[in-house]
This record gives C-alpha cells, sequence and structure tokens, in this order.
C-alpha cells in the first residue's frame, strides 16, 4: 500500500510529520557527496535531525568525518538499491543531477527522478524536498530545462513535493562562484563573451541552507515552486568586479560579441578548474536574465538575506574557518591550497592507472617503497632532474630521505611529499612539498576486483593565476606518461613478490 501524500490526505486532512513518525524522523539526504549536500549534512546535524547520507560511493562520504550519520551507497539510476537508502525516512532531500555525465544528461534525470519517486512512495516517504534551478521565460538550454523537468517528474509520483530554485549560489565550491572565482585570480585581462552582462538574483550559500532545513517543516510548503534570491539582481560582469573588489584584484574586462556557447565553455576549460561538461552546461543558461521571485519563500522562512558582496565575504571567512580541522583531505579544503583562496578551489587533474595479478597488500607493500633509495619506480631521471631544479629556486629539492624504509604513516616526509591521508591497502595521498605556482596532490588508490587490483595513481593541481596554469598545461603530457608508467612497475613488482 502506497503512503506519503496518498496516506497524508485522508478525510481530507493532512497530517503533519509528526503524527506518523517517531520523535526523531529520519531524514536523507539522497546526493550527500555534492556540494550542496556536503553542506546541508551539518547543518542538519546541527539542528539534531537523525540523518542517513547516501551517494553512489561510499567513499567520498566516509571522508566526510560527519558523526553519528549513516551512510549508505545507492544510485536513483538503479532502482534495485533506492528500498534500502529509503526505508523508514520520513524527510527526503533530492539532490542528485547529471550534468557531468555528457550530452544526455537530461535523459538521465528524469530517468533518475522517475526511479526516485516510485520508491520513496513505496518506502512510505512523506516529503521529498528537491533543489532545482529558477527558470527564465523562454528558456531553451538543456541544464535549465532538465532542472524544471526532473521537479516534474517527482511532483508525478504520490509524494508530495517541495522544489527550491536557485540560480547562483555563492560558496566555496560552488560552480558558478567558482567561476568568477577563477576568472577573476587568474586573467588580469579578460577577453568576455555577451554573456557576461546577463543577471542573475545569486543567493548566498547559508541563506540557501537555511530555506533547505525549514521549508521541510512546513506542510504548507507541500506542492509549491519556491524561488530563492538574495538582495542583488547582477550581471556577471558586475558580480566579477564586486569579487575582485573583495579581493582587492581589478580585473580589465574587454567585452566581444562573439564566442559561441561550445566555444565559451572550452574556453572556461582552459581557464578554470570547473570541468567542461559543467561549464558547457552552465553557459548554456547564461544567455538569459534570470530574476527570482523569492517574495513567497521569504515570508514562508523569514531570514536576512546577504547581498552578493557580503555573500562573497561570507564564504571567503568560511573557507578560512573550515581550514585546518585536522580531517582527511578532501578537494578544496583551503588548508590542501597552502591556506590561499586565489589557489583554485577543484583541482586540474591527471591519472595513471594499472591492473595487477596480485592482492592488494602485495600492491600496498611495492607502493609503501616508494621515495627514498627505492626511487620512483619508473624514469626516476626525470625526478631527480626536477628536484635539482627545486633546490636551485631554494626549495626543498630532491633529499632522499624517508623516515622508515618499508612503511609509510600519516605525517611522513618523503623526499619532497608529505603522507596526509592514509588508509592501508587502500588508498594514500601526498601533498607536493616543491616550490610551485600553486598547491598539488598525489593519490593513490587500490580497488580489488575479481582476485586482481586496480592501483590508480591521481595528480589533483590547484593553480595559482596564470602562471599556475601555464605550469599544470606545460607538465600534462608527462605526468599521464609518469603516471601510466608508474602505476604499471608497481603492479609489475606486486606480481613479482606477490606472496
Amino acid at each position: 500500500m502506497l503512503h506519503g501524500a496518498a496516506n497524508a490526505r485522508l478525510g481530507g486532512v493532512k497530517k503533519t510529520l509528526s503524527e506518523d513518525s517517531p520523535s526523531r524522523p529520519l531524514t536523507l539526504v539522497f546526493g550527500a557527496s555534492g556540494y550542496i549536500g556536503t553542506h546541508l549534512v551539518p547543518r542538519l546535524l546541527g539542528e539534531g535531525r537523525s540523518i542517513r547520507a547516501v551517494a553512489r560511493r561510499r567513499a567520498p562520504l566516509e571522508t566526510r568525518g560527519w558523526q553519528g550519520v549513516e551512510i549508505i551507497e545507492a544510485d536513483a539510476l538503479k532502482p534495485e538499491t533506492l528500498s534500502k537508502a529509503l526505508a523508514g525516512v520520513s524527510i527526503a532531500y533530492y539532490l542528485v543531477h547529471s550534468m557531468a555525465s555528457g550530452r544526455h544528461f537530461g535523459q538521465l534525470d528524469l530517468e533518475a527522478a522517475s526511479n526516485f519517486a516510485a520508491a520513496a512512495a513505496l518506502a512510505g516517504v512523506q516529503r521529498i524536498v528537491y533543489l532545482g534551478g529558477i527558470i527564465p521565460e523562454g528558456a531553451r538550454s538543456e541544464h535549465l530545462l532538465s532542472r524544471r523537468d526532473t521537479g516534474e517528474r517527482l511532483r508525478a509520483g504520490p509524494v508530495p513535493v517541495i522544489e527550491i530554485r536557485a540560480a547562483v549560489i555563492v560558496g566555496a565550491g560552488s560552480a558558478a562562484y567558482e567561476v568568477i572565482r577563477d576568472l577573476v585570480y587568474h586573467l588580469p585581462i579578460m577577453v568576455t563573451p555577451k554573456w557576461v552582462q546577463s543577471r542573475s538574483a545569486p543567493v548566498a550559500l547559508d541563506n540557501l541552507l537555511t530555506y533547505l532545513v525549514r521549508v521541510a517543516e512546513l506542510p504548507e510548503a507541500e506542492g509549491q515552486i519556491l524561488d530563492a534570491g538574495g538582495t542583488d539582481f547582477l550581471s556577471y560582469e558586475e558580480m566579477m568586479r564586486q569579487f575582485a573588489d573583495c579581493v582587492g584584484r581589478r580585473p580589465f574586462i574587454i567585452r566581444v560579441p562573439v564566442l559561441t556557447p561550445n566555444l565559451s565553455s572550452r574556453w572556461l576549460g582552459l581557464v578554470t578548474s570547473v570541468p567542461t561538461n559543467i561549464a558547457r552546461a552552465l553557459i548554456q543558461g547564461l544567455e538569459y536574465d534570470i530574476p527570482a521571485q523569492g517574495d513567497a519563500l521569504a515570508r514562508l522562512v523569514p531570514q536576512r538575506l546577504l547581498g552578493f558582496r557580503e555573500s562573497v565575504e561570507a564564504a571567503l571567512n568560511a573557507e578560512r574557518r573550515e581550514a585546518g580541522a585536522g580531517g582527511p583531505w578532501v578537494e578544496g579544503d583551503l588548508s590542501f591550497r597552502n591556506l590561499k583562496p586565489n589557489y583554485a578551489f577543484y583541482a586540474k587533474k591527471a591519472a595513471g592507472k594499472a591492473v595487477a595479478n596480485a592482492s592488494a597488500a602485495s600492491v600496498w607493500r611495492q607502493l609503501s617503497l616508494m621515495g627514498g633509495e627505492r626511487g620512483y619506480f619508473y624514469l626516476d631521471i626525470l625526478w631527480q632532474l626536477r628536484g635539482t631544479f627545486d633546490w636551485l629556486i631554494a626549495g626543498p629539492g630532491l633529499c632522499r630521505r624517508r623516515p622508515h624504509p618499508t612503511e609509510l604513516h600519516l605525517g611522513d616526509k618523503v623526499d619532497f611529499w608529505t603522507v596526509i591521508a592514509i588508509e592501508p591497502e587502500r588508498r594514500l595521498t601526498l601533498s607536493f612539498d616543491m616550490k610551485t605556482p600553486g598547491a598539488g596532490v598525489l593519490e593513490f588508490e587500490l580497488e580489488e576486483i575479481d582476485g586482481k587490483t586496480r592501483l590508480t595513481a591521481t595528480a589533483y593541481w590547484h593553480p595559482a593565476g596564470v602562471w599556475g596554469l601555464l605550469y599544470w598545461y606545460s607538465l600534462v603530457p608527462l605526468h599521464v606518461i609518469l603516471f601510466e608508467g608508474m602505476t604499471k612497475a608497481i603492479a609489475r613488482q606486486a606480481e613479482l613478490n606477490a606472496v
């Protein structure tokens, strides 16, 4: 028998959550590893909520260090995984999208929403809160239409839906905010397309989180579509200039009538750290003005709304407060960007991988020998040359040192690396200590599959300005060769020395 909306209106009387729920109803954050989910879970915990966090992979959630949060792995595109994720849930936040999945993300979004709506009804979920995007009149952008259609698909099910719509979210890690930050820091002179004159209603991350937390408690919000906006309605050029003023920059902006959305997305992919697929989806929505009709939501959830400049200052201050909290490495954490907000939040990436016909324990033993007199398994001469160059510019250079010949521990200094996270036989994360125009991390991941072990080495680079970008692009081909060769060499050694 279906629950949710079907049972909530027996006799024409709508029930509140407390009538059928325990004293601490279970709240599900579906898509908890994403940008909003990562911030929403701690906010809900602070409200005393009982939380279940769900993502396609457990690993990103486990790095968050959330205490008292149930973690489950599930995928809305795999309906068989949803019943466990939704069991016992009263309120479900739906925060997933497929924007990074390529050109067919709209179709995937609809399929995922249909699966989730059906599974939520069967599980007896009482309310779904969905975060979508503000849809301007006449919108043709697949990104914006997909956000609209996802909400409609969720509402087609029997569980009541509250849809909050937002445009530019101002907070560290928001794709639109990081595009603005990277452009300001990376390009003292900008040649910009006409979309920088499009206006939007930015909303501070803190204001949006307050809306999401509070609106879920309001039965009168069920079935409503509510815009969330701040106090300003600004063009992207105005946002860039205000951000630049907050951080003491004076970019010179030249507007040109050319640059198609396709060219613009590729250009953003080069000069920012936002992935090209996401940049393309964002730019498709930037040919329109996107106002927020936020009065209805503001009446339901009164709070002091921040203007754009205040929102930027709040975002920068939040980064400083949250840095160095002692947790494991997380991409974007200011403490792993040398405590410098001008270093890009998202990282440029290069990777290599190999499969060893050996156990994870055997691969880990070989990986743990890295550095010192053993070297780096492949093209060691290049590491020596890089270390020599670093020494010449007063960096640490290649010291050939290790605290222990065969073991690695958290905090160990290995040549020009520092161990910043370690999970034996699963993951090793190293920060790069040489002098560079940016911050680098090298992470090794081990995964056992059918008696074999896949070893992946991924370099993450947070560029600092134009020199950081040039440094990265000059070394990308070499990084790919190095990490492919290194992982294959480690895999071979593991096979030869397998126990």
